[in-house]
């Protein structure tokens, strides 16, 4: 048994705990591109162009599933992506979770939040979500400037900054947190944390990980079992080759959960 999952860089990791909790007996394919990254400000045709690299990569090790774990992937090349894996190997892509936060909040009459990259904020996608899905919701975008690029590189000062700056930017009202960008949910309880709350107090926030986990599976024909023997092994692939998890990797939980403990300290 075995999922693969693609990003530019470590946004993957938290898609990739959740089949590792889902799934402790399935072997991971994680194929990252560090000669291409960051992929935001590549154009649609680039995007495509080094998500299809990842993409095929992947594909090689004959997975049950592939996870586009990426936000601006799924826009862009998720189309092309399918057309040329699918039906053989089932490609589920990554939107942020606006229509379950908004659904949850217009039955309340609480304000939601979205927090992802500028570009995404400012983008017609993000806003043809919100109309798509508001359904009555008050939302408000808030661009992180610098924080995904943060968390990759795994630099504490720049992520504390970036994250206490899009606090700043945040509505006061806002009981719910979209998470926009994978990377985010890295630092999930920090924003929280931020935001005036900690452990089950502050806003909810709602990320995508766990719902594309169970949607890998499910197309996958896969059953979440948590109580399986955790004898999953673990494949990283940098542009196509071999490699090991990037050290920035090891400094989050969710990386952490995905090698054996000894390497993990090292």
């Amino acid at each position: 048994m075995k999922i693969a999952l693609m990003d530019s860089g470590i946004g993957l990791l938290a898609a990739a705990a959740a089949v590792r909790r889902a799934r402790p007996d399935a072997d991971l394919v994680l194929s990252l591109d560090p000669d291409g990254m960051p992929w935001g400000p590549r154009d649609a045709e680039g995007i495509t162009e080094r998500a299809l690299l990842c993409a095929r990569a992947a594909a090689a090790y004959e997975p049950e599933a592939l996870i586009v774990a990426c936000n601006t992937a799924s826009v862009h090349a998720l189309p092309t992506l399918r057309a040329e894996l699918e039906p053989a190997l089932p490609v589920i892509g990554t939107v942020p979770a606006v229509k379950p936060a908004a659904a949850a909040a217009a039955t309340t009459g609480s304000r939601v939040a979205i927090w992802a990259t500028p570009a995404t904020t400012g983008s017609s996608y993000q806003q043809q979500l919100i109309e798509e899905f508001a359904n009555g919701a008050d939302i408000t975008g808030v661009p992180c400037h610098g924080l995904a690029e943060a968390i990759e590189n795994g630099d504490e000062q720049l992520i504390s900054a970036a994250v206490e700056a899009a606090a700043e930017r945040t509505p006061a009202e806002a009981r719910t947190v979209v998470l926009g960008c994978t990377h985010y949910e890295l630092v999930g309880e920090r924003i929280r944390e931020a935001l005036g709350g900690s452990g089950s107090g502050g806003p909810a926030l709602q990320g995508s990980a766990v719902a594309v986990c169970a949607q890998a599976l499910r197309r996958a024909g896969i059953s979440p079992d948590p109580g399986a023997a955790p004898t999953g092994g673990l494949t990283v692939l940098h542009s196509g080759r071999t490699s090991t998890l990037p050290a920035a990797a090891l400094t989050y939980a969710e990386g952490r959960l995905l090698v054996p403990a000894p390497a993990a300290r090292r």
